[in-house]
């Protein structure tokens, strides 16, 4: 959510930054939005004041024996009275239709952030190991795992529908290896504080990270009017909402690996065989809560700590810097890490890791107190794949593949696969 003051006072810089994310100028309308919120707030203020006034000279005018005086009064306050409720509906409304305007619009893109309105003007920043070299031709994931017979995605859509997939014996087990090894590696060696958050969250949750309401398409809801999480980044960041922090306690850390959930509307046709892109994944997700002025430092921390996951893995990489027509909604600078899949012959997103700024911490009212007693400000926000799990299990599956189909364990994983070192098919 942004700051209606800080747009009044920096409209056309405003509009230059949207514009930098291919959207059209909008400060003047929501100025006007501002105008009409603020002059029903005076109209309301104004009336109340004249209301408190005039039951005061009520009390004046029967000290002093006028009748008439008193009862012209009594009939001002009687009107006033009336009035009010609808100068309130009037206020509220006009702040409604300012707050929904502005719950549309994404994070403005940090000065640094690449110009470009798609992938094509991604700018690579750092790559890490070496392509694999194979005798053989290198095969997908889906394809290894069916010959295996572990992964199979005909019963999951019996059972489900399409993207889904039923994990088998050492394939569930090297999933379930992958995000033990990642907490163990964030929780123990990165800082970070793991919490089993609840899967099912309520609106106002939702909205604080800025799923809704532009997105809620893309989200699955139940009956009750909860929402699935979409990322383990939902409720761990609303960790913070609604409360005023002391600065001893930034930076707070924490991790988690859930089950998410996305309904994937605008994904018709994409990466419809394979575990890419599912509506159920697993996910170990990082979160940092922090001041303004450690932002950018926890950022680049972030990252480092979601490339030693695949750099323990031993998986060839590439860190980009997304541009600002890219980015996500509630970003002001992102990060990709796309690893390396031989059997695709493409880098692939495995994590991604945003600094959003204050954006979430306004729409969760999350502060803290400067230190000292001093002012009190919105926290600054960052989340990121610590990694994708599935996308990992795709990742060891399709690098570490044999010539005989079999695929061999990361040395990383060996003591969370009771030491075995390869996955074969079963006799």
């Amino acid at each position: 959510m942004h700051d209606i003051r800080w747009i009044r006072e920096h409209a056309q810089e405003f509009d230059h930054a949207l514009a930098r994310r291919g959207l059209p100028a909008v400060a003047q309308n929501l100025l006007a939005y501002d105008e009409r919120r603020r002059a029903a707030i005076t109209r309301l203020e104004a009336a109340q004041a004249r209301r408190n006034m005039a039951s005061k000279e009520i009390g004046q005018a029967k000290a002093r024996k006028d009748e008439v005086a008193a009862q012209a009064l009594m009939t001002e306050v009687a009107s006033l009275k009336a009035d009010l409720p609808l100068l309130a509906e009037e206020e509220k409304r006009a702040v409604a239709e300012l707050e929904a305007a502005l719950a549309q619009l994404p994070n403005l893109p940090d000065g640094d952030v690449p110009d470009g309105l798609d992938a094509e003007h991604n700018v690579e920043h750092h790559r890490f190991g070496a392509k694999r070299d194979y005798a053989f031709a290198p095969l997908e994931h889906f394809e290894l795992g069916e010959a295996l017979g572990l992964m199979d995605f005909e019963t999951a859509a019996r059972l489900s529908g399409a993207r889904f997939v039923v994990l088998k014996g050492m394939l569930a087990r090297l999933e379930r290896a992958l995000g033990q090894f990642m907490l163990d590696l964030h929780v123990t060696e990165h800082g970070y504080t793991e919490v089993a958050p609840p899967l099912l969250v309520r609106d106002e949750v939702m909205f604080g990270t800025a799923q809704l309401p532009k997105f809620a398409d893309d989200q699955f809801r139940t009956t009750t009017g909860h929402w699935l999480i979409p990322t383990a980044e939902v409720p761990l960041t609303n960790l913070v909402r609604e409360r005023i922090l002391d600065a001893p306690q930034l930076p707070m850390r924490f991790t988690a690996c859930t089950p998410s959930f996305r309904a994937e509307a605008g994904a018709a046709g994409k990466d419809t065989r394979g575990m890419i892109r599912q509506h159920q994944f697993t996910k170990v997700e990082l979160v940092s809560i922090t001041t303004p002025e450690a932002g950018r430092d926890e950022h680049e921390r972030m990252l480092a700590c979601a490339e030693e996951v695949l750099r323990r893995l031993d998986l060839h990489y590439r860190v980009v810097t997304l541009c600002a027509g890219d980015m996500g909604f509630s970003a002001q600078k992102t990060y990709d890490i796309e690893v390396w899949l031989p059997g695709q012959g493409a880098f692939r997103e495995i994590s991604s890791c945003s600094a959003c700024g204050e954006f979430q911490a306004r729409r969760m009212n999350a502060r803290y107190r400067v230190a000292d007693g001093g002012a009190i400000r919105h926290v600054h926000t960052l989340n990121g794949s610590g990694v994708a799990v599935g996308r990992a299990l795709v990742a060891v599956m399709e690098n570490y593949q044999q010539e005989d189909g079999s695929i061999m364990i990361p040395t990383a994983l060996e003591h969370y696969m009771g030491g075995i070192k390869r996955i074969e098919r079963a006799a």
